[in-house]
């Protein structure tokens, strides 16, 4: 498995902010605001105007990979709330006019620049079609998948559900992908992201793990790189 980026993680210069429990809070909201107030990444995100850290994964990741060209055309699904968008409309420098993306959501997004959102799911029959006359007429070089299932709590269902996912984006991936275009999904450790491999490995000529520095330290979460579409 590789892990893009080598440099050291940004910080956030200050002190570790302690939050006490009470006011209504429970311990797992103390314990997430307390991650999200001492996260560098976080700061990073609202000093840089990114509206999530992720946006830092998918940065680590195409700068060792590559995949996000200037002038591709780029889906990103479950797009919201649009860090990934704003990160590949900057790369294939959408706003001069030499590439699109297009963000798909089940959830309302506010407007990116340069960024064509749908609000609609992308298990509708339609929508293949729809995104690809939204790339103008052309099949796309990139589709990306930041999605997560809602946590139950149960780590095992939890990797099913985020892996149905995944497997449900790869499924929409093999019918808008041009040939050698490219598919990332994220997933979770826990065995059954193998049998995923092995059916993308059928369809793609390069399929492997990655895990950005910009991932938590801890967390079960990898993504899959899936490169050069058979068609």
């Amino acid at each position: 498995m590789a892990r893009p980026g080598q440099g050291a993680k940004p910080s956030s210069g200050k002190l570790k902010v302690r939050v006490k429990t009470g006011k209504g809070r429970t311990v797992a909201q103390k314990v997430w605001l307390e991650r999200q107030l001492n996260d560098p990444y976080v700061h990073e995100a609202k000093r840089l105007g990114y509206r999530s850290r992720a946006a830092f994964k998918l940065i680590e990741i195409d700068d060792k990979y590559k995949f996000l060209k200037v002038g591709g055309r780029i889906v990103d699904l479950g797009a919201a709330p649009g860090g990934w968008s704003q990160v590949a409309a900057a790369r294939v420098k959408a706003e001069e006019g030499k590439g699109r993306v297009v963000a798909i959501d089940m959830h309302s997004m506010d407007p990116i620049p340069a960024v064509i959102i749908f609000k609609k799911d992308f298990y509708d029959e339609d929508a293949p079609a729809v995104l690809i006359a939204a790339l103008g007429g052309e099949k796309a070089d990139c589709v990306l998948s930041d999605m997560a299932a809602h946590a139950t709590g149960h780590r095992q269902t939890d990797h099913i559900n985020i892996i149905a996912l995944a497997e449900a984006g790869y499924d929409f991936a093999r019918e808008i992908l041009k040939p050698g275009g490219t598919y990332l999904a994220k997933v979770l450790r826990g065995g059954t992201e193998g049998q995923l491999l092995a059916l993308m490995k059928k369809d793609f000529v390069s399929v492997k793990h990655v895990k950005p520095m910009a991932s938590r330290d801890g967390s079960a979460e990898l993504f899959v790189l899936a490169a050069g579409f058979r068609g």
